[in-house]
């Protein structure tokens, strides 16, 4: 009791309410990838395999670079001029082959990033492996993910450049971030599909989802995969200096030959193979010559806005992907049904699709457990985790208090306040809190003699999620004139 020596009113404040839960972050990814620097402007820190911390892409350039830049081919076609990395473009007889054009950079982590705040990304992390141009091996990646046990932070991971790998490489870069997701319990990967073209007889679609759901095999209700790449309106980025321009010329007997020239001379009007036109020609050509990504940084955008807009428990689906022009591979709806639910695997894949006037759209809400009843759905799932890491935080003052009723009822209190304002949200199903969760503590119900006696004290929390309606069935009938 306070000893009071000068006699007067004496104001105390006593506190009724219990400790509150504050809610963690849920949508904020790792990016792990290639940068074209590794060191902050200004300083001498190295930031190679050390996640870094972002929240826009000026952030990104001061500390990794700006985008890599490729080489290209640019020979004349009767569109004006096609890009490739073919370097023989012409014949033996100086007659225009037909080279394929690229369809993905090298190194892309850059644009990848843009992506994800084109979407409504935040906060990100930023792992670099290694500098753009060279390629990391899988082993780099996986002590990357490693690194990602110190980011507490942290609750989604996105690899986009492991699609340059091949298969075993990409698919165990994967299986490691499932398997980290797993152990950690408070994150999600996001697995792009590799895409390999048809093969063995196979469809595109049909090839690519089987290799996918042979090789991934850790952590399936901790992830989700998307398909299938996307071609986006961001142009691939080049240095004038590294671009070649067939540039044609006719000699007096009419036979056309070719010469190398840099686009950089092109469009210099001091330099001797200066042309305007030309040069004019190939930048048009360049400014259409989109990237097409991987899903999942466009994926992680899409979360995070879907969880300040609405909440986490609002599945990331039916939402239209910015900066795209259409997905890399045009699916049907007899065609997503073997992606979205596969009988013997289980494993789903959630598709990208495009609809008129509506653009293109996330078109699945899947985890790749898509035979899981209970952990079939990415909202489900992330939802979980946004509540379990966020009662285990909040939870942790009650380390070494007494094992007693009133600390029981203090948690009881302080979580039952929390998931009532969750439900007020509409993050579970129930017209009342009753029906939507229930949290029980104390002996006789979660702990006995023994688990008091050595120091366990035990909270059995159930709640009743709410899950996306999938498929919404409409039931037409005729209604007669007497009825």
């Amino acid at each position: 009791m306070s000893q009071y020596k000068t006699p007067d009113v004496y104001v105390r404040e006593k506190s009724i309410l219990p400790p509150s839960v504050a809610e963690v972050a849920t949508a904020i990814p790792a990016f792990i990838g290639h940068t074209t620097k590794l060191n902050e402007a200004g300083d001498a820190a190295n930031f190679l395999n050390m996640p870094v911390r972002i929240t826009s892409m000026v952030e990104f350039e001061a500390s990794f670079g700006g985008p890599y830049q490729e080489s290209f081919m640019m020979v004349p076609s009767s569109k004006g001029y096609d890009i490739t990395n073919v370097a023989a473009v012409v014949d033996g007889n100086g007659n225009e082959t037909s080279p394929a054009k690229l369809v993905g950079a090298m190194h892309f982590l850059h644009q990848a990033v843009t992506h994800f705040f084109a979407n409504g990304g935040g906060a990100c992390y930023i792992v670099s492996v290694g500098v753009a141009g060279t390629m990391a091996a899988k082993e780099d990646y996986t002590a990357a993910i490693d690194l990602l046990n110190k980011v507490d932070e942290a609750t989604l991971i996105s690899s986009p450049e492991t699609i340059g790998m091949d298969e075993v490489g990409h698919y165990e870069v994967q299986n490691k971030a499932l398997k980290h997701a797993k152990k950690r319990m408070d994150r999600f990967a996001l697995v792009d599909v590799l895409m390999n073209g048809p093969q063995d007889g196979k469809t595109e679609i049909a090839h690519d989802s089987e290799r996918l759901r042979a090789k991934v095999t850790q952590g399936l209700q901790y992830g989700a995969s998307y398909y299938p790449y996307l071609t986006t309106t961001i142009a691939r980025s080049y240095d004038e200096a590294n671009v070649t321009v067939k540039v044609p010329s006719t000699d007096a007997q009419n036979v056309v030959t070719y010469k190398d020239v840099k686009l950089a001379d092109l469009g210099d009007d001091s330099h001797a193979d200066y042309n305007a036109q030309i040069y004019n020609a190939a930048k048009a050509a360049l400014a259409k010559n989109y990237l097409t990504l991987p899903p999942s940084p466009a994926i992680a955008g899409v979360m995070a806005k879907t969880d300040k807009d609405r909440g986490v428990w609002k599945a990331p689906a039916n939402v239209a992907l910015s900066q795209v022009l259409a997905p890399s591979l045009a699916i049907d709806s007899t065609e997503q049904e073997n992606l979205n639910v596969d009988a013997v695997s289980g494993k789903s894949i959630n598709a990208i699709r495009t609809f008129v006037g509506k653009g293109t759209l996330v078109w699945g809400a899947r985890t790749l457990a898509g035979n899981d009843n209970e952990w079939r759905y990415v909202s489900v799932r992330r939802l979980f985790n946004m509540v379990e890491e966020s009662i285990q935080k909040a939870t942790q003052f009650a380390v070494f208090e007494p094992n007693t009723p009133f600390t029981w009822l203090k948690l009881k209190t302080m979580i039952e306040s929390y998931l009532e304002n969750l439900w007020r949200q509409g993050a579970f199903f129930g017209e009342s809190p009753a029906q939507a969760f229930f949290v029980n503590v104390g002996l006789g119900q979660t702990m006995t003699e023994d688990d008091i006696n050595n120091g366990i004290m035990n909270i059995e929390i159930g709640l009743a999620a709410v899950r996306p309606a999938e498929f919404i069935v409409l039931t037409f009938s005729h209604k007669s004139l007497e009825g």
